[in-house]
C-alpha cells in the first residue's frame, strides 16, 4: 500500500475532487490519499464523491481554511 500527498490548496471547484479522482484511478486497491484543500466546496463534494465512489473516507480535519482528507481506495 502507498500513500499519496495531494496539496490541492489554491484550486477551486470542481478541480480539487477531479484531480483527487485521477489520482485514486491511477492507484491500487488499497492504496491512501490525503488531500488538502482550502476550496470552501471541497468538505461536501468529498463526502458526496467518496458515497459515491465506494472509496472510504477515513478522516476529515479542517485547520483554519484547509480541510483535510484521507481516501483509501477499494
Amino acid at each position: 500500500m502507498a500513500k499519496t500527498t495531494l496539496d490541492l490548496k489554491g484550486l477551486s471547484c470542481p478541480m480539487p475532487i477531479m484531480k483527487l479522482a485521477a489520482a485514486v484511478k491511477k492507484g491500487a486497491s488499497g492504496d491512501m490519499f490525503e488531500a488538502i484543500s482550502d476550496d470552501a466546496g471541497f468538505e461536501p463534494d468529498i463526502i458526496a464523491w467518496a458515497k459515491e465512489t465506494g472509496h472510504p473516507m477515513s478522516g476529515l480535519t479542517k485547520t483554519g481554511k484547509d480541510i483535510t482528507v484521507i481516501i483509501t481506495k477499494k
